[in-house]
């Protein structure tokens, strides 16, 4: 039999209870069999998993123990840019470190790195180790836990960290205090950012802002509640949605049946629509992304052929898919451009259906010169995309 191998990590974390309750990151102790928390005073203590939240990185521990000093918990909505940050932590395993910087950015999202963003930035020196850590303001209160930096390659400290605000990680904490798990509000759209054209082409004014729901989900709350397809949101209970990325957090902090007022952009009109949010089921509202911009051209440069039903299921659709398509993209041409692959199935034009290459055609010829928003089913997932005038 080959020897057992037993696989080491290393992180920090931040005591926010008396009583040992300790909160650190979901990656520092995920798939761990043993626990094991040192102090600053050297002692050790067996650590237990009370719950974790791999959507926001975020986990709680727990060690017996009582009357241990307990970090402060700030309010990181009051964060500024330019505030002194400290960051606390062990970076590869020297020992409790802390480094000093500023906060260089707030709000942070659409890095990927978790379902549920909204990172404060710093350059105070995070490095592996220090993850699970405090971020501390001036006057000692956490308002942050480090979380992830941004290495270049080189896998150390570039001056770029970014850390869970302590607002998020409170909210997940008590979420897992009382109900076991995280319980998150579930609108139940797939969403897609604003771009110049489409709002230009949705007849939205002003500058680009708000969430285009590209699609909705049958029987979800928000079909209940009178969203649809193409319609731009662009308040939450009176506060402006700035993108699908702030849309989708802010819900997600929302408790599941909790209603919510939504102000539409539908048809060039405003409208008011109320929904009672349900329970997330395990994944975030579906950003289904930008389909991109397109150049100006003189011609769409794509083929289009009838969806047949052998087309049908060899793109995996459902048999009731209607549209034509896409079998050939020109290279460089508009439609590459505009990020349509061959494979797509072209449902709309300028927010008209069609079910044909004729009624395709008919409705190319008569948007003229133009710009051309199409709505695309890629893969049971749908984005709407603006080719410009040609």
């Amino acid at each position: 039999m080959p020897p057992e191998q037993r696989e080491r990590s290393l992180g920090s974390g931040v005591i926010v209870n008396a009583d040992g309750y300790v909160l650190t990151n979901n990656h520092v102790v995920a798939g761990a069999d043993d626990i094991k928390i040192s102090l600053g005073d050297k002692r050790e203590f067996k650590g237990r998993i009370v719950g974790t939240d791999p959507k926001t990185d975020i986990a709680v521990v727990k060690i017996e123990a009582k009357g241990l000093p307990v970090l402060i918990l700030g309010d990181s909505s009051k964060v500024q840019v330019g505030e002194f940050a400290l960051a606390v932590g062990n970076p590869f395993g020297i020992g409790q470190t802390l480094t000093m910087g500023i906060i260089s950015a707030t709000g942070r999202r659409g890095l990927d790195i978790e379902d549920y963003e909204d990172f404060i930035q710093t350059d105070a020196a995070v490095n592996p180790g220090n993850s699970g850590g405090a971020l501390v303001n001036v006057r000692g209160e956490l308002v942050g836990i480090n979380t992830a930096i941004v290495s270049g390659g080189g896998g150390g400290n570039q001056g770029v960290g970014f850390a869970v605000p302590v607002n998020m990680a409170r909210s997940v904490m008590n979420e897992i205090s009382q109900h076991g798990k995280v319980t998150r509000g579930w609108l139940g759209v797939s969403i897609q950012p604003v771009s110049p054209e489409i709002a230009k082409a949705f007849g939205l004014a002003g500058q680009p802002r708000g969430a285009l729901v590209a699609d909705v989900t049958p029987h979800s709350p928000a079909e209940r509640g009178g969203v649809s397809k193409g319609d731009i949101i662009l308040e939450l209970n009176g506060a402006p949605v700035s993108d699908s990325d702030e849309l989708k957090l802010k819900i997600s902090m929302i408790a599941p049946g909790t209603s919510v007022k939504l102000k539409l952009l539908r048809d060039h009109q405003e409208r008011d629509v109320t929904v009672a949010l349900g329970e997330s089921p395990n994944k975030p509202e579906t950003e289904v992304g930008s389909a991109g911009q397109a150049a100006p051209g003189p011609r769409l440069g794509m083929s289009v052929e009838q969806l047949t039903p052998q087309i049908t299921r060899q793109l995996g659709l459902p048999s009731e898919t209607t549209g034509v398509v896409v079998t050939e993209v020109t290279p460089g041409g508009p439609a590459q451009e505009g990020s349509v692959q061959r494979g797509d199935v072209i449902q709309e034009v300028d927010r008209k259906p069609v079910a044909t290459v004729d009624q395709f055609q008919r409705a190319i010829q008569q948007a003229g010169n133009q710009p051309v928003l199409l709505l695309i089913n890629r893969g049971g997932q749908h984005l709407y995309t603006v080719l410009p005038a040609r």
